[in-house]
């Protein structure tokens, strides 16, 4: 899945940490879904577009097939 999160959190000059305690997670976790090892849980994104003023699909999107 790709997503926004770093570009919306670097308007913002959250660093990933910043934004890992808003989000009650840990950096690494912030890191990993910037990064698309991880996907978050549905309550996580949920969190993430609440936090961030979005709904869920403006923020994450599955990735092109070819």
């Amino acid at each position: 899945m790709k997503n926004r999160l770093k570009v919306l959190r670097a308007e913002r000059d959250w660093s990933q940490a910043d934004l890992a305690e808003k989000l009650n997670v840990s950096r690494q976790t912030v890191n990993a879904i910037e990064t698309g090892k991880y996907d978050p849980s549905l309550p996580l994104a949920f969190k993430v577009a609440e936090l961030f003023g979005m709904k869920i699909e403006e923020i994450f999107f599955p990735e092109k097939e070819n």
